[in-house]
This record gives C-alpha cells, structure tokens and sequence, in this order.
C-alpha cells in the first residue's frame, strides 16, 4: 500500500491518481489502434477522449461515489473534498455511464457511426481498468474478505477490519479485465455486426466484477437492494449484463459491419 506516490514540497502525488491516468493514456493507444484498423482517422479517439470521455467519465465516477457515501465521507467536510479525486473515490460503472453519454453526443455531432465506434472503444476500456485496479490495491481500498489461501495480502495496521490478511480482489479484477482487452481485441477483427464487442463488454464485465464481488470485504456487510443478497456492484452488474444482452439482440438484425461514411473522419 502507497497512496502517496513522492512529494514535491507541500505537492503530494497520489499513486491513485497516476495509475488512473496511465490506464486513460493505455485505453486510448489500444482504442486508436483499432480505431485506425476500422478505417477511422488515427487522432478520432484522442478528439473524443480529450475533454469529452475524460470529462464524462471523471463526472459520472466521482458524482456516484460521492451519492454513495455522501452520509459516510462528505457529510461533515468541506465541501470542496467532494471534488478531490485523485485522492481515490471512484465507482466505475458511473464513469462507464458518463463516459458512454459524453461519447456518444460527441459522435452525433461528428456525424459517425456510434456502435462502430463503440467497438473501437471497449477493449481500451477493459484495459485502463486494468491500472485502475491496480491503484486500488496501492490506495487500500477495494480490499478483499479475510482469507488464510497462500496468496492473501495483508494491508498496514487499521486499513482492513482486525488487520487480517484478505483476498487480493484488485488484483483479481486487473488480472479478468486484462484477460477481457486482449479477447475483445483479437475479436475485433472478426465481429459481424456494428456493437457486437460494446454488447460483449457489457455482459462480460458483468461476470467480471460479480466474480469479484463475491470476495470484496470493503462493503461491511452485504448491503444491497435484493433482499441483501447482492452487493451494489454486483446489482449494478445485472443491469449491465441485461444491457448487454438486449444490446446485442437488437444490433444483430441490422447490417454487417460497415465502412466509414463520414470522408471527414476517414484517413
């Protein structure tokens, strides 16, 4: 654990904060490597992640987070920590939400196909997860049920719940996320039809993080909406997985994969 990655007089740079925007930088060279391979010209992605996803995406993660744990964390502070976050705090599947709405309103003012593009876009996000996670693991949260399997971790004194050593959940997460960029990547080539890797993402980080979830020790307890069964990720993974699975029935009745329209954008 190492949230504070070095510091320059009074500046602290949170590890946190670099990881995220590493695997914004790594999502974007996976995303416009596919981008350029589906006909696009090769600075598309970087036009929409910079401000549009990168704006949406901060937004919506920090806006449910701070919702989520207003009571918890924001209540009885200054208002302006509610803004601080690259000190950590950040739900993924807002920032999904956000970043899908930025994107695709600045696709409709391009004038490009938005499932095209989308497909372009979904491995790179598996991937900057990857980083994200990771960041987790250095920042304490996230951290996992107590365990005494071989590989448990056990964070500094006062992080975990009576200091025991728990799951690796970040680390499980980064591991399945990265094993989700590098499948829809070699699928990208070999889709049928326009949305088929965005839908496949949606229901496959479905699994993802319900797996995971399972082993999350961060919660407390198990407080979610269905009858405290599920944690709130793994309710927010049904939405995505049924999403994802309407998304791609919808998709497959229109045409095959098509070329890009716009000469605006074409290379």
């Amino acid at each position: 654990m190492k949230p504070i990655l070095f510091q320059i007089g009074g500046l602290q740079i949170h590890t946190f904060g670099v990881l995220v925007g590493l695997g914004f930088v790594a999502g974007l060279w996976l995303a416009s490597r596919l981008a350029r391979n589906a006909g696009f010209k090769s600075d598309l992605v970087y036009e929409l992640a910079v401000p549009w996803i990168l704006a949406g995406s901060l937004i919506g993660a920090r806006l449910v987070y701070v919702i989520s744990y207003w009571d918890r964390d924001f209540a009885d502070r200054p208002w302006f920590e509610a803004f601080q976050v690259w000190r950590g705090g950040l739900v993924f599947y807002g920032g999904l939400i956000g970043g899908i709405l930025a994107a695709v309103f600045r696709l409709w003012q391009l004038g490009l196909p938005v499932w095209k593009v989308g497909d372009c876009l979904a491995p790179g996000v598996a991937l900057g997860h990857v980083f994200g996670r990771i960041g987790c693991l250095f920042n304490g949260c996230c951290f996992g049920q107590p365990t005494h399997l071989p590989w448990a971790i056990r964070f500094p004194p006062g992080v975990t719940p009576g200091d025991l050593p728990v799951h690796p959940t970040q680390i499980y997460e980064a591991l399945l996320n990265l094993a989700l960029a590098g499948g829809l990547a070699w699928f990208h080539k070999r889709r049928r039809f326009d949305g088929q890797l965005f839908a496949l993402y949606l229901i496959s980080y479905a699994f993802v993080r319900s797996f995971t979830e399972w082993f999350r020790g961060d919660y407390g307890v198990k407080s979610a909406p269905l009858a405290g069964i599920f944690t709130p990720g793994q309710t927010a993974s049904m939405v995505s997985f049924l999403a994802g699975v309407a998304l791609y029935a919808l998709l497959r009745r229109a045409p095959p994969v098509t070329p890009v329209l716009n000469p605006r954008n074409s290379p």
